[in-house]
């Protein structure tokens, strides 16, 4: 995202709020708000002022796509998690929706070492990481559906993090660094 850019994904900027609120209140983002944030990021790369070309909004919107759904594969994002993210990456292109994709797991990460600390669960959740991380590594020895299980029993926090905020909060600090870095 360059500066002048930043104004052409406004209404990107509104609909994650949406997405936001929507995720914390409901553990759910709505499959007609991902596909109007997917539509609406495929169309406007055709008008003059877009955010991406055309090209670089349907490689965004694969990269979002395969940024996640080894994630929803394992059972750490659910699926509107990935249609927010091939959405996000239709509106900005391949190489910012990595960027996000990583600030918001940076952002993930904070939130659930912090909500396993309050519960005094810190080691388990480093020993139920580990655990997955070695089967990941093993998955041709362990099988899928073993990983899979296995993401899905080691629950260390009470509280699933909702995709949409560290999405929406990764998309926010890189617009504002993007805008600094080009004179605001």
């Amino acid at each position: 995202m360059n500066g002048p850019s930043i104004l052409h994904v406004i209404p990107l900027l509104a609909m994650l709020v949406w997405a936001s609120v929507t995720d914390l209140r409901e553990r759910k983002i709505r499959n007609w708000l991902t596909l109007t944030i997917a539509l609406t990021g495929l169309t406007q790369s055709f008008f003059p002022l877009h955010s991406a070309s055309p090209t670089q909004s349907i490689l965004g919107l694969l990269a979002g796509l395969g940024l996640t759904i080894p994630l929803f594969i394992i059972g750490a994002r659910g699926g509107g998690d990935v249609k927010l993210m091939a959405g996000v990456g239709a509106w900005i292109g391949p190489a910012p929706v990595l960027s996000i994709f990583v600030v918001a797991a940076v952002v993930s990460m904070i939130i659930v070492l912090a909500q396993a600390a309050c519960q005094g669960r810190l080691l388990r959740l480093f020993h139920n990481t580990a655990v997955l991380g070695i089967n990941l590594i093993h998955v041709r020895q362990v099988g899928l559906d073993h990983v899979v299980n296995t993401g899905q029993s080691a629950k260390s926090v009470d509280w699933r993090v909702p995709g949409a905020v560290p999405v929406l909060i990764a998309f926010g600090v890189l617009a504002i660094n993007s805008y600094i870095a080009h004179g605001g």
